[in-house]
């Protein structure tokens, strides 16, 4: 053990390397324990609290959204292979490939509706209940509704995850 200068040395009989400030910690004495102030502790509490917080509210904001991706990657994929010339044709409907989730993919136009449901659970477009467990992207295209004959549609996906 080592001393400081403020320890005086007990007395040779009574105890072999004590020091008074051992003999006060042992006896029971408080007066010379360590504590720690309360507004210091409540600081301390308060920092932790508020890093924690910037912590959470980072890690929140680095995580990626689920909402946005499936659908409009989806519509994003499915419109290039539609596309011949500028132009969607609903014949290549039945010559897209497999999708990850449960697809429904509908091209309307000119009181028209082309509709390919892709997996078992295919999701229905107009079904309000399932605004929760469906996403859904549309956008405007131009379709051929008969050769040479182009009209103003629509193009929709509908993802179930």
């Amino acid at each position: 053990m080592s001393r400081w200068s403020g320890e005086r040395p007990l007395d040779r009989d009574e105890s072999a390397g004590r020091t008074a400030r051992d003999t006060a910690v042992t006896s029971g004495s408080t007066a010379d324990r360590a504590a720690v102030e309360p507004i210091a502790a409540l600081v301390a509490v308060v920092a932790v609290g508020a890093a924690l917080g910037l912590y959470v509210t980072a890690i929140d904001g680095a995580t990626p959204e689920h909402e946005r991706p499936v659908a409009e990657a989806t519509l994003d994929r499915v419109e290039p292979a539609l596309t011949v010339g500028g132009v969607v044709d609903p014949n290549r409907l039945d010559g897209l490939k497999p999708f990850r989730y449960a697809t429904t993919v509908e091209i309307r136009a000119d009181g028209e509706t082309w509709r390919v449901g892709t997996g078992a659970t295919a999701p229905e477009l107009d079904d309000p209940f399932a605004s929760d467990r469906v996403a859904v992207a549309r956008q405007s295209v131009t379709v051929r509704v008969a050769p040479g004959q182009n009209v103003r549609g629509t193009l929709r996906a509908a993802v179930r995850r």
